[in-house]
């Protein structure tokens, strides 16, 4: 059995195996399409009638053609414009010739695979959270390990001890025994004595 369909324009002769090219249809490798405008239908010499008849293909690829250069020129105007352009294609391959009806009853259906058996949840969900939670308390506590003591004293009177008083007949040592006598404050920039000093005026 043979059709004449029109699609994208143009009026092509298919029969079932098939494959044309034809103008960009949407949809990607392997889906299938339905050519409704059918315009002439027969087998062998003999015509049928295009009431209700379809035609189903099945989508190859998605392509384009060979680029074709457009050139455009205008003599003494100083006018020239080159552009390329690749029309896009769609090339199918014909499935079936028929009615609606019979192409619907025809099509394969598809197998429905059997869903996947969710497992079953266990009774005593709550107590293996339970558990969790437990489980990781207990590996926390053995990361952690033993406090180590806080070399901070706890009171702020260690923390701060008052300052030790420095007898001045001592010469600068500190009046408890033990440990470095304080440093005399350093002289070596101040003004000479007598350079520095200023004679008081005498009272009349």
């Amino acid at each position: 059995m043979f059709a004449v369909v029109r699609t994208g324009g143009k009026q092509y002769r298919v029969a079932p195996g098939d494959k044309i090219v034809v103008e960009k249809l949407d949809g990607n490798a392997g889906d299938r399409v339905t050519l409704g405008e059918v315009l002439l239908a027969g087998e062998g010499s003999d015509l049928k009638s295009t009431d209700g008849l379809t035609v189903a293909a099945e989508i190859v690829a998605q392509a384009k053609a060979d680029k074709v250069t457009v050139f455009k020129k205008r003599r003494r105007h100083n006018y020239r414009r080159k552009k390329g352009h690749r029309q896009q294609h769609t090339i199918l391959k014909i499935v079936s010739i028929g009615d609606q009806k019979e192409q619907k009853r025809a099509a394969p259906k598809a197998d429905k695979a059997p869903k996947a058996a969710a497992p079953a949840k266990p009774a005593d969900a709550p107590k293996s959270d339970e558990a969790k939670v437990q489980e990781d308390a207990r590996q926390a506590s053995d990361v952690a390990g033993t406090p180590t003591e806080n070399p901070a004293p706890d009171n702020e009177a260690q923390a701060n001890p008052p300052a030790q008083s420095v007898d001045a007949d001592a010469g600068g040592k500190k009046s408890s025994g033990g440990g470095k006598a304080a440093k005399p404050a350093s002289t070596g920039n101040a003004a000479p004595a007598k350079a520095g000093a200023k004679k008081a005026p005498k009272a009349k």
